[in-house]
């Protein structure tokens, strides 16, 4: 017997027992565009991704919806009519804000962690505090409760999972974990010295290398924009935290620290394909490739390798990027708001993130599920203290692309980081009067 068919049969119980009409206890409680059955009398929008309840893995796909059915037989009386977003990010949460704003928007919706300040500042997002406890709340990593709170102390969100990027090694060369620059680039040194390429990094022009390279510009309190989103990153002292960052990952290639193909790589599996072929000693990747580390490489290797922070100028200075999904009510209806609520609660904060292995927001949440346990966890957990998420600003996709050149520029050599810089700015601030 199928678990969907099981599952038919679980609604049709319950349909039964509430005294419903046997047409529609026969019934599909879950459908391509509906949870719970298509008469019910309330009804709740909720614009998702489609990794989860309608994931390609069956597997997964599978435990949300057992998930998604046992919330909706205990409210017989709601459905949820979904809609899933495409995978172009940027236009999808633009539309989602144009429609929000008009008043043809969901009732609840994933909001893309990078988009967040964006519907913040637009005034859409509606407080769920009544559904989380202060100390919840307040258990939420440091930058996550900035970005889902507002200055009342509302909360405007649940981020629901994340991710960080941390630097890998392999023990047998570098037993110990680097805490400054200076300690990694010798860490690299080390590697190159026993034959392997030193540290490998996302250089090529690619979100990637601009995401991670951010971790050593923020690590020294670098701002990219101000309060008002303005590009800010090349005056002042931010200009000096930039150009010292930049010349970190310069530095690095000049001394051999670094292989010079780093300004080709634009994909974290470059990593992966040179641990297995045992040419990497050092990379910068994302916590998700322990996993995929963890199947790809022989026993004996993958316990050769170990996570740390990423390095900053000096030990106390530390920071990594990190992103992840949020999820928002936008209905001017109190009654949709609670579900929406209702169902982040009971299907996405903690559960679905012990489903898939997708980071928590907050430390109790690493000890309620087993599949959090082990030392790269607590790396993760640790690390995500020092977490900061993309500006949620018009100009961050421009401004991206303008340090993905000026990477390319500068570590091949065919610019200084000075004049990098200089053309990064203006190119910035140029599409900055365009918005």
């Amino acid at each position: 017997m199928t678990y969907r068919f099981l599952r038919i049969l679980g609604a049709v119980g319950a349909a039964c027992a509430l005294g419903l009409p046997t047409s529609l206890a026969a019934q599909d409680l879950i459908t391509r565009d509906r949870v719970g059955l298509p008469d019910a009398p309330n009804t709740m929008t909720f614009r998702l991704t489609a990794f989860d309840l309608y994931s390609s893995d069956p597997a997964t796909r599978e435990a949300f919806e057992a998930l998604f059915t046992d919330f909706i037989e205990a409210r017989p009386d709601w459905k949820i009519e979904t809609q899933i977003v495409t995978d172009n990010i940027g236009q999808e949460q633009a539309r989602l804000l144009e429609q929000t704003r008009a008043g043809r928007g969901p009732d609840c919706a994933m909001v893309d962690s990078s988009q967040l300040a964006l519907f913040k500042s637009a005034d859409v997002l509606k407080p769920m505090n009544s559904h989380w406890s202060s100390a919840e709340i307040d258990d939420l990593f440091p930058f996550v409760r900035e970005a889902v709170t507002n200055e009342a102390g509302d909360l405007l969100a649940w981020w629901w999972f994340t991710d960080l990027r941390v630097l890998y090694r392999d023990t047998r060369l570098v037993p110990d974990a680097p805490e400054t620059w200076e300690d990694l680039e010798s860490a690299a040194l080390a590697t190159v010295e026993a034959g392997r390429e030193g540290l490998l990094f996302n250089g090529g022009r690619w979100e990637g290398t601009t995401f991670d390279w951010l971790a050593h510009f923020w690590a020294q309190g670098g701002r990219l924009v101000d309060d008002a989103g303005r590009p800010v990153f090349a005056e002042g002292e931010n200009r000096e935290k930039f150009l010292a960052a930049i010349g970190f990952y310069k530095g690095l290639v000049d001394a051999s620290a670094a292989p010079p193909r780093v300004t080709s790589i634009v994909n974290y599996d470059e990593f992966n394909a040179a641990a297995a072929a045992g040419t990497a000693g050092l990379f910068i990747g994302g916590n998700w490739q322990y996993g995929q580390l963890r199947g790809t490489l022989p026993e004996a290797d993958f316990a050769a390798w170990a996570v740390s922070a990423i390095p900053g100028p000096t030990a106390d200075q530390r920071a990594t990027g990190t992103g992840g999904w949020t999820i928002a009510a936008l209905s001017d209806d109190a009654e949709a708001v609670r579900i929406c609520a209702e169902m982040v609660r009971e299907i996405y904060s903690g559960q679905s993130n012990a489903i898939q292995g997708l980071l928590p927001t907050s430390a109790a949440q690493y000890d309620a599920f087993d599949v959090f346990e082990g030392p790269e966890y607590d790396v993760f957990s640790e690390a995500l203290v020092d977490g900061q998420a993309r500006p949620g600003v018009p100009i961050y996709p421009e401004l991206s692309n303008a340090i993905q050149i000026l990477m390319g520029d500068v570590l091949s050599g065919a610019a200084t980081p000075e004049e990098a810089l200089d053309a990064a700015d203006e190119a910035v601030q140029a599409a900055f009067e365009r918005l």
